[in-house]
């Protein structure tokens, strides 16, 4: 069955334009969230099939034409969100969905030169989000590469605190320690919100002990994290150069933001046409035309000494195997960006190191947009990200009204079972809360919970 305009479920009336990657990624966790979809593709079969799958509304058209809009229900939806392949296409679909009905619209924009103006045409054509999943994947890199003994590296509160996650390796002064003696003894400045160990995720309380080949996440403020991490005996300084195999817009992305730090950048690309336009592009880096999956050409370029290897190429197969080679033949920091492929625990269990999934950090973005807009009027997301395959998630709050949970100690407040409240961030200070510490309006409050799908910062009490 198809679920119809005028459906009783809670959620929003969302159109999602666009059936590719995102589009089914944003299908898959807007179902789970109760939304009212309905999606639009010129592709018939992939109409079909998604719309069989997840028991939506599915049309096949352009979703930029007015009569299909009119068909797929614009008029009494509450959101619209455009991720075809083509830039102009998604600005043109949200610009006729203002035009014709009273919706919120986000579209995918990834071309240099629109990102540049991404906030003037935000503004101008009244849209709620502009979304890049290959800045947005270049941002992460950055992220690594700036601090390479990191898995993850994630930023809240306007990059005024981080979420850290890193494996703690052989003979680590954290092997064996309880979290609380690490905040009794090391730093009360941080706090470990998750662990992995064995396929199982912990959110930890003060007596849990961590062991060696813990995966564990822990947030501080920026400024902490380096004395920190050099605290347990972890490298923080930045990589000195980097190897990028694939000129696409996310090399151009992750070039743009690691030349400026003094970071040495050499891309490999097939093209000679593209390999001619970056290097007017990107004057400081070294740019070779040649096939970045030579074994002979990645030894010439210096892969063996390199200190970061980022494969950047359109296909996961190659990206993957570019990795696995580079972790055989040298030390480097390495980053692999996977598109497509689906087949999350085969990719864990390769021990690639940091993996980045474009699709999934925009489908974040914009649910954290959704659920804010579908919920409250006294708290908003402002970040969300998923933890450890989504088992977990980070969300940070706004808190904008008095509540059940302002102004009362955290240690009297009923806090729902495996769910931490992270951080409190207090104009611009980052506050790791202790049991006395109260959420206040005008905060906003970081939370880690196994609880996924929480809209309000009042879904935290039991």
């Amino acid at each position: 069955m198809n679920y119809s305009k005028g459906s009783s479920r809670e959620g929003l009336t969302i159109i999602i334009v666009g059936c590719g990657k995102v589009g089914s990624t944003l299908v898959e966790q807007l179902i789970r969230e109760e939304h009212d979809i309905t999606i639009i593709d010129k592709n018939a079969e992939r109409v079909q099939e998604l719309a069989n799958m997840y028991d939506i509304m599915g049309i096949v058209g352009n979703g930029a034409s007015y009569s299909t809009q009119m068909e797929a229900g614009i008029e009494n939806t509450d959101l619209i969100i455009a991720v075809t392949e083509s830039d102009e296409l998604n600005l043109l679909c949200c610009t006729v969905a203002k035009q014709v009905g009273n919706c919120a619209a986000i579209a995918r924009v990834r071309t240099p030169d629109y990102s540049k103006e991404a906030s003037y045409l935000r503004e101008k054509l009244g849209l709620a989000m502009i979304i890049n999943p290959e800045l947005e994947a270049a941002n992460e890199a950055a992220r690594l590469l700036f601090l390479p003994s990191a898995l993850e590296a994630h930023t809240f509160a306007h990059g005024q605190a981080e979420l850290i996650k890193l494996i703690i390796p052989e003979n680590n002064i954290l092997d064996g320690m309880t979290v609380a003696n690490l905040g009794r003894h090391i730093s009360g400045e941080i706090l470990i919100c998750a662990v992995e160990r064995d396929g199982q995720v912990y959110i930890p309380g003060g007596d849990f002990q961590m062991r060696q080949g813990d995966s564990i996440s822990f947030v501080a403020s920026r400024t902490i994290t380096k004395s920190f991490l050099e605290g347990i005996g972890f490298k923080t300084n930045h990589v000195k150069d980097t190897l990028i195999i694939g000129g696409g817009k996310a090399a151009f992305y992750l070039a743009k933001q690691l030349i400026p730090m003094g970071i040495n950048v050499k891309i490999i690309e097939k093209s000679k046409a593209r390999c001619e336009e970056l290097s007017i592009l990107l004057p400081k880096a070294v740019i070779i035309n040649g096939d970045g999956s030579d074994q002979e050409l990645l030894e010439e370029e210096g892969l063996s000494y390199a200190e970061s290897f980022v494969p950047l190429t359109g296909i996961d197969e190659e990206n993957i195997l570019l990795t696995l080679y580079a972790k055989k033949i040298s030390n480097a920091k390495v980053i692999t960006k996977i598109n497509r492929i689906t087949f999350k625990e085969v990719i864990n269990g390769l021990q690639l190191g940091s993996v980045i999934y474009p699709r999934y950090i925009t489908a974040e973005a914009i649910i954290a947009y959704v659920r804010a807009k579908k919920d409250s009027m006294n708290s908003n997301i402002e970040t969300l990200y998923h933890m450890f395959d989504s088992r977990v998630e980070a969300t940070e709050f706004r808190v904008d009204e008095a509540s059940r949970v302002t102004d009362v100690p955290l240690k009297d407040l009923p806090l729902k079972k495996d769910l931490l409240v992270s951080f409190i961030n207090r104009d611009g200070k980052i506050l790791i809360p202790s049991g006395q510490d109260c959420i206040r309006v005008g905060d906003t409050v970081m939370v880690v919970t196994t609880h996924t799908g929480l809209n309000d910062i009042k879904h935290i009490l039991s």
